[in-house]
């Protein structure tokens, strides 16, 4: 593979911790207060769940979720965190990569009305996917430094 000015799985670092700072930006710039406290994040994911086309999801959101809102901010916000931090340090990176795939999957198919949000998961999904099978923590992470995964 011939590229320019770095090689083919620095190019798959780079990609992956674009993808990670990206993470950590979902991460910084939500209103944790309003998540925690007064259950935000949640309430409007129920919102747009109740009115879902497809039955499926609104049946899981109220199964899974609704029980427990408060769990699950906790959970949405510091997936968001850990996922990010972990491709931008290149630790546990198939495992972030796998997790953060997963969360822009689920992201993707509870807001299928809107499309902004669809171009910006699937992108990031898209990301995902090429980053875990370039094996984009060959270089510039802590897995290459330990020797994991390779």
């Amino acid at each position: 593979m011939r590229t320019v000015w770095l090689s083919g799985v620095e190019w798959g670092a780079v990609l992956r911790i674009g993808l990670g700072l990206w993470w950590l930006e979902s991460w910084r710039h939500k209103d944790k207060k309003g998540w925690f406290e007064r259950g935000t994040g949640i309430a409007w994911a129920a919102e747009v769940a109740g009115k879902h086309r497809w039955g499926f999801v609104t049946r899981g959101f109220r199964q899974v979720v609704e029980p427990r809102p408060r769990l699950m901010a906790y959970v949405v916000v510091y997936a968001e965190l850990a996922v990010g931090l972990g491709l931008v340090a290149g630790f546990l990176t198939p495992v972030a990569l796998v997790g953060g795939l997963l969360l822009n999957l689920l992201y993707l198919v509870l807001m299928i009305h809107d499309w902004a949000e669809q171009g910006q998961n699937a992108m990031m999904a898209l990301i995902s996917v090429v980053s875990l099978f370039t094996m984009s923590w060959q270089v510039w992470s802590l897995d290459a430094a330990a020797g994991l995964f390779l």
